[in-house]
C-alpha cells in the first residue's frame, strides 16, 4: 500500500516538475516575445523594421529560414526604401510583390496560417530561390490589416516535425498581428513624411526637406572633414515657356528637368525644388572641382534635351551656380548660419552665370567679400564658387576650390 502511494507521489511529482518546466519555458518565451514587440514598436523607419523582422524573428523562434513578402502595387514601399538607401533588391529573404492575388489564392480567403511539410509546388515561391538548403517544414502567416493583405511572414525549419498541421500557432499569429500593425503605421508615417517633404509636381524633395537635410549634411561634413558642395540650378527664361507654350507645358518641363538632374546625381546626393523653376542639389564628399564637373554635365544634358509637349518641341537650358564648403579651412560657426551662406553663395554664382551668359561672355570672375566666384558659360552654363578669405593676414590661394563662410 505504501509502495503504491510512494509511486503515485513520484509520478505526481514528475508531472508537477514537467508542468513547472513548461511554465518557466512559457514565461521565458513570453518575456522574449514582449521584448521583441517593444523593440519592433520602437523602429523609426520602414527599412529598420524590415531588417529587424528578418533578423530577430529567426532568433526569437529558433528558426532556420525567415522570408518576408510585402504587397507593393504602386511601388511606394520600393520608393521609401530607396529613399533610405536600403538595397531591398539584394536583401536575402525580402520580396516586394505588385498585387494581393497570390496571397489570396494561398490562404483561400480565410487569412489563417498555412503550415506543414515543405512542398516545392506550393512553398517555393514564398522562399528565396537562392536558398542552399530548403526547409523541411514551414508556416506561412498572412499579414492582414483592415481586411487587406499587407504581405506574408514565411518561416521555415530544417526539422520536419517543427511545423505540422493541427499544431497551435497562437504565438506566431500574435506576432503577425503586431507586425501588421507596425507595418501599417510605418507606411502611414512614410506616406505623410513623403507628402510633406516631396514636391508633388516634380517628385523630388521640397524646400522644407532641404532646410532640414542641409544642416545634417553640414554636421556630417564637419565630423568627417569632407567637403560639401551646393549646386543652385535655374531654368533659363522659364516665363517665356509658360507664356509661349502654356502653364501645363511649363509643368511638364519642370518634371522632365528634375528627372534628368536626378539621374546625373548619386543616390546619396540631395535634390530639392527650391521654388518656381529653381532647384538645389547637395553633393556630399565633393570638392569644387568635382561639383563643377557635375554641374557642367547636367548643363550639357539639359541643353541637349528635347522636350515634347502637345506635338511641340520645347528647347530648355539651365544655369548653375556652385559653392563648396570645406570644413578644414572654416571657423566654427552655427550650422544654420553656414547653411544659409552656402546657399547664398551658390545663388550669387548662379546670378553671375546668368548675367555673363546674357552678355555673351565665355568666362566671368566676380568678387564678393570673402568669396571669389568664377565660371564658364556656353549659351547657358554654370559658375563655380571659389573663395578668398582674409582673417587678419591669413589668405588661402585662389586655386583652392573651397568655400569658407567669413568670420
Amino acid at each position: 500500500m505504501e509502495d503504491d502511494i510512494t509511486t503515485e507521489l513520484r509520478v505526481l511529482e514528475s508531472h508537477l516538475d514537467g508542468m513547472l518546466s513548461r511554465v518557466q519555458h512559457n514565461s521565458l518565451t513570453l518575456k522574449r516575445l514582449q521584448s521583441y514587440e517593444m523593440r519592433l514598436l520602437a523602429m523609426n523607419t520602414l527599412a529598420e523594421m524590415i531588417e529587424f523582422i528578418l533578423a530577430e524573428t529567426k532568433i526569437l523562434f529558433g528558426l532556420d529560414v525567415v522570408n518576408l513578402w510585402l504587397v507593393d502595387p504602386k511601388n511606394e514601399i520600393a520608393a521609401y526604401l530607396d529613399g533610405d538607401h536600403y538595397d531591398y533588391k539584394r536583401r536575402e529573404g525580402l520580396l516586394l510583390i505588385n498585387q494581393e492575388s497570390p496571397l489570396g489564392d494561398s490562404f483561400d480567403g480565410c487569412k489563417q496560417p498555412v503550415l506543414g511539410g515543405y512542398r516545392s509546388s506550393d512553398c517555393e515561391r514564398y522562399f528565396s530561390a537562392s536558398l542552399a538548403k530548403k526547409p523541411a517544414s514551414v508556416v506561412i502567416v498572412p499579414l492582414v490589416r483592415r481586411d487587406k493583405y499587407l504581405g506574408s511572414l514565411n518561416l521555415g525549419s530544417y526539422r520536419s516535425d517543427r511545423f505540422v498541421q493541427g499544431m497551435a500557432t497562437d504565438f506566431i499569429e500574435h506576432i503577425a498581428s503586431v507586425i501588421s500593425i507596425c507595418l501599417e503605421n510605418n507606411l502611414n508615417v512614410e506616406t505623410m513624411r513623403r507628402t510633406s517633404l516631396i514636391d508633388p509636381l516634380t517628385g523630388v524633395n521640397n524646400r522644407r526637406f532641404l532646410e532640414q537635410r542641409i544642416e545634417e549634411e553640414l554636421d556630417r561634413s564637419q565630423r568627417t572633414r569632407e567637403p560639401l558642395s551646393c549646386l543652385f540650378l535655374d531654368i533659363d527664361y522659364f516665363k517665356r515657356i509658360n507664356d509661349g507654350y502654356g502653364h501645363q507645358a511649363g509643368d511638364h518641363v519642370l518634371a522632365a528637368v528634375a528627372t534628368l538632374i536626378k539621374k546625373q546625381l548619386r543616390n546619396n546626393d540631395v535634390l530639392a525644388r527650391y521654388g518656381g523653376e529653381e532647384f538645389v542639389a547637395l553633393l556630399s564628399q565633393s570638392d569644387n572641382k568635382h561639383a563643377v564637373e557635375i554641374a557642367e554635365r547636367i548643363r550639357i544634358c539639359i541643353a541637349e534635351l528635347r522636350i515634347l509637349f502637345a506635338e511641340q518641341t520645347i528647347p530648355v537650358t539651365i544655369s548653375v551656380g556652385v559653392a563648396t564648403y570645406q570644413p578644414a579651412f572654416a571657423k566654427k560657426k552655427p550650422v544654420a548660419e553656414i547653411a544659409l551662406q552656402l546657399i547664398q553663395t551658390a545663388d550669387a554664382a548662379l546670378y553671375e552665370a546668368k548675367r555673363n551668359g546674357a552678355i555673351g561672355s565665355k568666362t566671368a570672375v566676380w568678387c564678393c567679400g570673402w568669396m571669389r566666384l568664377s565660371g564658364s558659360r556656353s549659351g547657358c552654363g554654370f559658375a563655380s564658387a571659389r573663395y578668398r578669405r582674409s582673417f587678419g593676414l591669413n589668405r588661402v590661394p585662389l586655386s583652392s576650390p573651397v568655400f569658407v563662410a567669413p568670420g
